[in-house]
């Protein structure tokens, strides 16, 4: 009879992996598989300089958090080890957010810190560790499908799921991951931490990108691609020169306030032209479109159970519901085409 991870085998001849941020979902994850009679190893990732950060109130894996995920196991009874990243992370992640950002583009490193090191690197050092499985404390659910590997589905509770960071997680990786809190609610979750006795049971979730912790991207990247903030014109959506700024790194598309102009009517970023160095604002009703100029669904790659068809109705049902408008098109028409 299968386990609660779905795996033919008895709990104490099952190692699991649980990636340790140091937070009270991780935390919990590794005590409730630990209670299961699980063989739970901890590991922690130390992904970049956390000088700046120490203590520093809303940022993950920084000096402190390190401290409390060993403190955690040392409560639950678990080993746990803390694997230096800091150059793969800075590769993978966080010279490529610099890159996006210098290009024009609102990257989300969470997402590539996801695909690039956690579901990947950690995956790897996690066989070399023994374990079967990889568990963390996303809310986000996977269950197995009826003809064979896992599929990704939206936490049960909706104001916390994450699977929109886990979006480019593979099939292949699905089968060895594990989710435990993807059927649990917040309130749950902080609750068991005081069961367990953990310190972490009311501790701030991390709200802020781990490597900025002062929240500035632009400072950051100044530091990193120093002379890439070069000044250039605000324009609307004619050309019109508005007004200047001092480098398009310091916007991203939507923003409303701060641009610096003023026309007596809302202005919003609409988009940036990195190779003009322009920003390009306008009203509200220049973001809808009444074209899908491009819907890129990794239908390969993403975990699934619908049709490619399926799955693109149920993004615009699900854009429909808040509330969003498709530019007049409506889900019938769509499915007529």
């Amino acid at each position: 009879m299968p386990n609660s991870l779905d795996l033919d085998r008895r709990p104490e001849d099952t190692r699991v992996v649980v990636a340790m941020s140091g937070g009270v979902d991780s935390s919990v994850t590794a005590a409730l598989l630990k209670a299961e009679g699980y063989d739970v190893v901890g590991v922690t990732l130390q992904l970049y300089d956390h000088g700046a950060a120490i203590h520093r109130k809303g940022a993950c894996c920084a000096g402190q958090d390190i401290y409390d995920a060993r403190s955690v196991a040392e409560r639950i009874g678990i080993p746990h080890y803390v694997l230096d990243y800091e150059s793969r992370f800075k590769e993978a992640v966080i010279d490529r957010f610099a890159e996006s950002y210098i290009h024009g583009e609102t990257p989300v490193p969470c997402v590539e810190c996801n695909m690039s090191i956690k579901f990947r690197d950690l995956l790897t050092t996690a066989r070399e560790l023994g374990a079967e499985v990889l568990a963390t404390g996303h809310y986000v659910a996977s269950r197995p499908l009826a003809g064979g590997g896992w599929a990704l589905y939206r936490a049960r509770e909706e104001e916390r799921d994450q699977s929109y960071f886990l979006f480019g997680t593979t099939r292949e990786q699905l089968d060895v991951l594990r989710f435990p809190l993807g059927e649990r609610t917040k309130t749950e979750t902080r609750e068991l931490a005081r069961r367990f006795g953990l310190a972490v049971a009311d501790k701030q979730d991390s709200q802020d990108i781990c490597f900025v912790p002062s929240g500035h991207y632009a400072d950051m990247i100044e530091r990193l691609k120093p002379g890439v903030a070069e000044a250039g014109d605000i324009v609307d959506l004619d050309g019109k020169v508005l007004g200047a700024h001092s480098g398009i790194i310091h916007f991203t598309v939507g923003q409303r306030r701060g641009l610096g102009v003023a026309t007596g009517a809302p202005l919003y970023v609409v988009r940036l032209d990195a190779d003009l160095r322009r920003v390009v604002v306008g009203p509200r009703e220049a973001f809808y479109s009444t074209d899908f100029n491009e819907f890129v669904l990794k239908y390969d790659d993403v975990r699934t159970a619908l049709s490619p068809h399926d799955a693109l109705m149920e993004f615009l049902q699900s854009t429909y519901e808040a509330g969003a408008t498709l530019g007049g098109w409506n889900r019938r028409e769509l499915e007529r085409e």
